[in-house]
């Protein structure tokens, strides 16, 4: 039996995802987790075979989730399951350490081939995820490029500022000060060379870090 962590903040969305696994007959959810620490928590305190993490969840955000992972647990192969289709985040996933891809959209048909795919040391990218990786590796532009420079809690706190969340929303979902959230957004605009939040919603938008 293969044994998962589940971790996504929306309760309904991991309900099911549960049943669509364990309808396999050979995977088990031991755990599931509602945000980044709690996954790092229970990933460290149980022997599990394969981790499902979500990109966007309070606290910790995915890719700072997936780098922790691998430092505390680096022998637990990490799965992405998450809305987000930019080759930008395929990219920093894979490079912080996760070893397969997929969009919620493509859940139904392949979770259960993608862990059992990364549980036998393998690599899984869905097909979006595969075409966006593509697709970033051979378009470079300058937004793309700028993107690069960005950490991952840089792109973060931009991309919640363009989805129009608060300084005070931030800072609560971080577990940071206010004054290091602007901090943060300051260092955005110099790093980007824009001017005011407008722009950095403008940016975002333009290379699809958020929906219009």
């Amino acid at each position: 039996m293969i044994k998962v962590l589940l971790a996504d903040d929306h309760g309904i969305v991991r309900a099911g995802l549960r049943r669509l696994v364990e309808e396999s007959g050979d995977i088990a959810v031991l755990a599931e987790a509602a945000d980044g620490r709690e996954a790092i928590r229970l990933a460290r305190e149980q022997e599990l075979d394969v981790a499902v993490i979500d990109l966007t969840m309070p606290g910790l955000d995915g890719l700072e989730v997936i780098s922790q992972l691998k430092l505390y647990c680096p022998k637990l192969p990490i799965l992405v399951l998450t809305m987000q289709e930019e080759g930008q985040f395929v990219v920093r996933a894979l490079g912080a350490g996760a070893k397969g891809y997929i969009t919620k959209q493509s859940a139904p048909e392949q979770l259960v081939s993608a862990i059992r795919k990364v549980y036998g040391g393998g690599t899984y990218l869905s097909e979006t995820a595969a075409e966006a990786l593509a697709l970033h590796a051979t378009r470079e532009s300058p937004g793309r490029s700028l993107l690069s420079s960005l950490s991952n809690r840089e792109i973060e706190v931009l991309r919640r500022l363009a989805s129009g969340q608060t300084n005070r929303e931030i800072a609560d979902a971080f577990g940071i000060s206010v004054k290091t959230v602007d901090a943060y957004r300051q260092r955005l605009l110099k790093k980007l060379n824009l001017r005011n939040n407008a722009e950095l919603t403008r940016f975002a938008i333009q290379n699809r870090l958020v929906q219009p």
